[in-house]
């Protein structure tokens, strides 16, 4: 038992020293000086020990006794610039991520282009196909036009015959199938000037990115002055 007492002060003498020491740490930290550094209505940067009521809810940034930066405090939102600030944050991480699709699929602007064409090709042959079908109904409702001629109300001569119903189902289906497929060659048409403009972005773009990461590369192995 004699033998554990020299073990047990050594122990709690080692334990004293720690906690002191990190009694004097936290004291040294809890007394460093810290400075706020907030922007007024003009725009102009204040420091300071403390920041104006008037400028509380608004973004602070808090300085060591160095002047680096060792805390920013967001200013206070309310719900519509909230929404406006996740509508940017969701915008800016759809970008990132656009940006990284680029520069890992395409190898160069020219692929860009063949991806681009061989989907424009694929709207082209659709609006073909839609004209050609589009002009067989017309053809096929002049037709029935001019078979409803034979009947009133289009024909006004006392005793004319009314129209038969299948004549009259047709001209409605036509006419329909009509408005139908005109509405679906526009959005075609529409399409095929979207698909443009975005792939005219993306290689814009692209070439944005290439030219930045040549840069980076030519920094990098540039000799340091």
């Amino acid at each position: 038992m004699r033998k554990a007492i020299p073990f047990l002060a050594t122990v709690l003498s080692s334990l004293l020293v720690a906690s002191a020491a990190h009694a004097q740490s936290k004291s040294s930290q809890g007394g460093a000086k810290q400075t706020y550094k907030w922007t007024d209505d003009q725009g102009v940067t204040h420091y300071g020990d403390s920041v104006p009521s008037e400028y509380s809810q608004r973004e602070q940034r808090v300085l060591n006794s160095q002047g680096l930066e060792v805390q920013k405090r967001q200013a206070e939102m309310t719900p519509a610039e909230a929404a406006a600030f996740a509508a940017r944050q969701k915008e800016e991480s759809r970008r990132k991520q656009h940006d990284m699709f680029l520069i890992s699929t395409y190898p160069s602007v020219k692929e860009i282009e063949n991806v681009r064409d061989i989907r424009l090709d694929q709207i082209n042959g659709q609006i073909t196909a839609a004209e050609g079908y589009i002009s067989s109904l017309t053809t096929r409702g002049e037709e029935l036009k001019r078979r409803a001629q034979l009947f009133a109300p289009y024909n006004t001569k006392p005793g004319a015959r009314r129209m038969p119903d299948d004549l009259a189902e047709e001209m409605v289906r036509v006419m329909s199938e009509l408005r139908t497929q005109n509405s679906a060659l526009n959005t075609k048409h529409t399409e095929h000037q979207s698909v443009v403009a975005q792939y005219d972005e993306d290689i814009k773009r692209f070439k944005e990115l290439r030219t930045s990461a040549a840069a980076r590369v030519n920094q990098a192995n540039s000799p340091k002055q």
